[in-house]
């Protein structure tokens, strides 16, 4: 996987590979689909929902650039599998899901391996966790036409974001760097996510659209 998938793409920082190593991503997916948990491929774990395949996770998590100790929240634990890969590079990580069934499995997943940087809260992540915030690094694992103004708020100066940004069809993974008086919107890559769901589709009133970044 490492080396098919993810270094001949181009992600080849050594924590980051190192990290994806110690997990073990077939506990992250349902028993039906263990033979394809290595795969190039996003599974199905219930819900409607997906695993990212190996190289999205690795890529996404390389683009956040995390040091030991950061604070990093995500958003959409799905499975746990992001969660655990973030706190192998030791992270602290805050991870928000709004499906209580995926938040339970993946709680229990990473409560047997013992990752006990992990703390999960069932809810929308559209709004954060504010008293946990600011935070190092954000990673929304859903697709949105706008990042959340909450997340925004909660990310610390010199910090950056990571989002699949655009429609079902023409999503595109964006790495954005906070300063002190403006956001930078770096284009990555094309991908599909499925869309975040809650207050992101249902709340205009505090949308930044893609002209808000300077690029």
């Amino acid at each position: 996987m490492i080396a098919r998938q993810i270094t001949a793409r181009g992600v080849r920082d050594a924590r980051v590979l190192e990290a994806l190593r110690a997990v073990p991503r077939e506990l992250f997916v349902p028993e039906a689909y263990r033979d394809m948990a290595y795969d190039d491929c996003a599974l199905p774990i219930g819900e409607g929902q997906t695993i990212s395949q190996p190289f999205v996770v690795a890529a996404m998590t390389a683009a956040l650039g995390i040091d030991e100790g950061a604070r990093v929240l995500e958003v959409g634990t799905g499975s746990g599998y992001q969660a655990a890969v973030l706190a192998g590079l030791g992270a602290r990580v805050f991870t928000i899901e709004i499906l209580e069934p995926l938040a339970e499995r993946a709680a229990a997943t990473l409560d047997m391996l013992g990752y006990t940087d992990v703390q999960i809260r069932i809810g929308d992540g559209y709004t954060g966790w504010p008293e946990a915030a600011p935070f190092d690094a954000i990673l929304i694992a859903a697709a949105t036409d706008h990042v959340p103004d909450p997340l925004v708020e909660q990310l610390a100066v010199g910090g950056r974001l990571v989002v699949p940004l655009g429609p079902k069809a023409e999503q595109e993974l964006v790495r954005i760097r906070k300063t002190s008086s403006e956001l930078l919107r770096e284009p990555l890559f094309p991908v599909r996510f499925v869309p975040m769901t809650g207050n992101a589709e249902s709340d205009p009133s505090t949308r930044r659209k893609f002209g808000f970044f300077r690029e």
